[in-house]
């Protein structure tokens, strides 16, 4: 598959974690109607932030349609790439899968528990392309929307057209918190590994005295190098880093070669 520079894809498919009704799933229909000429959304029918890349492999999935080429997934976000490609768009494959916008950033240590870029992942391991698009927020409430809906279809039109296609990587964009006059760009970024993650449990007690705990994620953006994501965003600029599958520390490999025999 090549697309031609200025050119529309045939047909992508659109999904997130934030689920079937968010408003950040309008937005990234938004930005595939402006690259695609057929676009089809499958979500999950409700939210599943922080799944990865799970799949559900011990109990059936149901389809719900919600209008023409629309339709929800009581899954994960890769559950819903799953189905998209292997099912419901097995005859006409999707030229690009676009997983977003999520309410809220998916840098560093993120990237390893967001449903928004484990859903791009998937698809980038079976031979689709994927992207995962974000969106910062200060106020739950007050999500600046509009900035990502103004920016982002230039900048994935601008991926499609200057750099090698179909991509062998996962373009992890994420856009700051900030209104769409204030942007001061777009620039490539180093996933921070500054960012550490904790675990914040909030521990209950229903009324019976059973426990029952709430997770959350504690992040520490530290003291971040230039060239990493959070920096970039600071600086208002949109990021842009480019993700791999392949997990492999070469660098530990090396050092390991050096003082350990395969046998």
């Amino acid at each position: 598959m090549s697309v031609p520079s200025k050119s529309l894809l045939e047909r992508v498919l659109v999904t997130n974690d934030d689920g079937i009704d968010a408003p950040g799933l309008v937005i990234a229909e938004h930005v595939a109607k402006s690259i695609a000429k057929e676009v089809w959304t499958i979500a999950p029918a409700e939210d599943c932030s922080g799944g990865s890349r799970q799949l559900n492999l011990h109990k059936p999935l149901r389809l719900q349609q919600y209008g023409d080429r629309r339709f929800a997934v009581t899954g994960s976000p890769a559950d819903c790439v799953m189905i998209g490609v292997g099912e419901v768009m097995k005859l006409q494959k999707p030229d690009l899968v676009v997983s977003g916008v999520n309410a809220g950033l998916n840098i560093g240590g993120d990237c390893g528990f967001s449903g928004t870029v484990g859903a791009a992942m998937t698809a980038n391991v079976l031979g689709v392309p994927g992207i995962a698009l974000s969106q910062a927020w200060r106020e739950r409430d007050n999500i600046p929307w509009k900035t990502s809906q103004d920016w982002l279809p230039s900048v994935v039109k601008d991926l499609i057209d200057h750099s090698s296609w179909p991509w062998d990587f996962v373009p992890n964009i994420n856009v700051p918190a900030i209104q769409s006059e204030e942007v001061d760009g777009v620039c490539l970024a180093q996933q921070g590994m500054t960012t550490t993650v904790a675990p914040a449990i909030d521990s209950r007690a229903d009324l019976r005295q059973q426990k029952y705990y709430w997770l959350y994620l504690a992040k520490d953006h530290g003291e971040p190098g230039p060239e990493e994501d959070i920096a970039i965003l600071r600086e208002n600029k949109i990021s842009i880093s480019p993700l791999s599958r392949n997990i492999t520390d070469q660098e530990a490999l090396k050092r390991l070669s050096q003082g350990f025999s395969n046998k």
